[in-house]
C-alpha cells in the first residue's frame, strides 16, 4: 500500500533548504534523505506557523526562533523519546551549517549549539531472556523455514538484521581444515569482518542457499532473496518474529536487536575479550561494545562467592592431615601457614577497626618469619 505523497511545503525558505539537503544527501541513502526532509519540514512548518514574518536565512535568530522551536519539540504529546529529540537537533544543525557554507552565512552555524544537544541516555543491553532464548531457537528449528533459519544466523552471528540481508550467496569461507567464518559486508560502521562460525552455522547457511534455489526472483549474487526491496525484506522478517513471538505467549516487543544483545553476552561469559568483541560485533569503539554487554546478577553472585572463597591473594589452605605432617624446617613452615591461613579466615571475618587492622599486621609478620626460615632451610 503507497503511503499518499505529502503537499510541496510552501515557504520561501524552502528551495534554500531542499538544496542543502540535496547537497548534504549526494552519497548518502533514501532513508537518510527523508530524515532530513523531515526535519526541514518541521522547522519550516513551526517558522511559517509562529512567525511568519521570516522569509529570508539573515532573519533567523537563535532566541526566538530555534529555541521556540525547541521548546514547541519538547512539549509534544506524547513526548518525544531523548534519542529521537537529540535527532532532530543533530539533523537540523547539520543542514544550518551546510547553509552556513553555501550561503555564507556564519552565523547560522551558531543558531544550534554543542550544549543545546542533551547527552544520550545510557541504554541498558537487553539480551533474551534463557527461557525466551531456548524456546525461540527451538521454534526457529521446528520451523525450518526461511525466517527461521535467518534468525537463527543472526542469533548465532551476532548479525544486524540489514547485515543479513546485504549478505552474498558465497558470504561463508574456509579458514582452514574443518574451520569456517563468515564475511559480513560492510554494515552500518561501514566496516566489515569475518565471523567465526561452528558447523552448525554452516548447516543454517546451505539451508538458506537451498531456499535462495527454490526462490524463483532471479540470481542477485545476495543469499537472501528481495522480491521488492531491500526494506521490505527487513520489515518481513520483522513481522515474521513478531509473529513467531505471539504464537510462543512471548512479548511482541522482542526486536531482532535482541538477538544481537544475547549473543555478546553470550560470548562475553564464555570468556571473549572485550577486543575480541569488537571485532566479532564490528564495532570501532569499546564504549560501543560495553553497551551491548549485560553482566546479569547470577553472574555477579558467581563471580562474588568465587572471589570471597577462593582469593588470588590468599594463600592456599594448607593441608593438616596428621599422616602429612613434615619434620625440621619443612614442618616448622607448615605449622606456621596453617597459623597464618587460620588468622586471615578470622580476620576477613571481622569489621573493620582495630582489632582487624592488628591482625594484618601479625599476619605479615608471620609471612616475613615464614621467609627468614626458607632462607635458613637453603644450604
Amino acid at each position: 500500500m503507497n503511503r499518499a505523497r505529502r503537499p510541496a511545503l510552501r515557504h520561501p525558505l524552502a528551495p534554500l533548504f531542499d538544496r542543502a539537503v540535496d547537497s548534504l544527501c549526494a552519497a548518502l541513502d533514501p532513508g537518510s534523505t527523508r530524515h532530513y526532509r523531515g526535519i526541514v519540514r518541521s522547522f519550516l512548518s513551526y517558522l511559517g506557523s509562529a512567525h511568519p514574518e521570516v522569509n529570508s536565512l539573515d532573519q533567523l535568530r537563535r532566541e526566538l526562533h530555534l529555541l521556540g522551536w525547541m521548546s514547541r519539540l519538547r512539549s509534544q504529546v506524547p513526548p518525544l523519546t531523548t534519542s529521537y529529540y537529540i535527532n532532530r537537533l543533530i539533523l537540523l544543525r547539520t543542514v544550518l551549517a551546510e547553509l552556513a557554507w553555501t550561503e555564507q552565512l556564519p552565523q547560522l552555524a551558531r543558531l544550534i549549539r554543542r550544549e543545546d544537544i542533551p547527552h544520550h541516555p545510557h541504554k541498558l543491553a537487553r539480551p533474551l531472556t534463557a527461557q525466551q532464548d531456548q524456546l525461540l531457537q527451538q521454534e526457529f528449528v521446528k520451523r525450518n523455514d526461511l525466517g527461521g533459519n535467518a534468525f537463527l544466523l543472526i542469533r548465532h552471528t551476532g548479525m544486524r538484521i540489514g547485515e543479513c540481508v546485504d549478505l552474498s550467496f558465497d558470504c561463508l569461507r574456509s579458514t582452514g581444515p574443518h574451520q569456517w567464518a563468515l564475511h559480513v559486508p560492510l554494515g552500518k560502521l561501514k566496516t566489515e569482518r569475518m565471523v567465526p562460525v561452528d558447523s552448525s552455522v554452516v548447516t543454517v547457511i546451505q539451508r538458506l542457499r537451498f531456499f535462495r534455489f527454490l526462490d524463483p526472483h532471479p540470481p542477485d549474487g545476495r543469499l537472501l532473496a528481495r522480491r521488492i526491496t531491500r526494506d521490505a525484506l527487513i520489515r518481513k522478517l520483522r513481522n515474521y518474529l513478531h509473529q513467531v513471538c505471539r504464537s510462543l505467549g512471548l512479548s511482541t516487543r522482542i526486536v531482532p536487536h535482541q538477538l544481537r544483545h544475547t549473543y555478546a553476552t553470550e560470548m562475553l561469559r564464555a570468556g571473549v575479550s572485550l577486543p575480541a568483541m569488537m571485532k566479532l560485533l564490528g564495532h570501532t569503539s569499546p564504549n560501543m561494545t560495553l553497551l551491548y554487554i549485560e553482566v546479569a546478577l547470577n553472574d555477579l553472585q558467581r563471580e562474588f562467592q568465587q572471589a570471597r572463597s577462593k582469593p588470588r591473594y590468599l594463600i592456599p589452605q594448607p593441608k593438616t592431615s596428621l599422616a602429612l605432617i613434615r619434620t625440621g624446617f619443612d614442618g616448622v613452615i607448615d605449622s606456621l601457614q596453617a597459623s597464618q591461613h587460620a588468622l586471615e579466615m578470622f580476620r576477613r571475618a571481622l569489621p573493620i577497626g582495630a582489632a582487624r587492622s592488628c591482625l594484618e599486621r601479625l599476619s605479615n609478620r608471620l609471612t616475613k618469619i615464614v621467609t627468614e626460615i626458607r632462607k635458613l632451610r637453603t644450604p
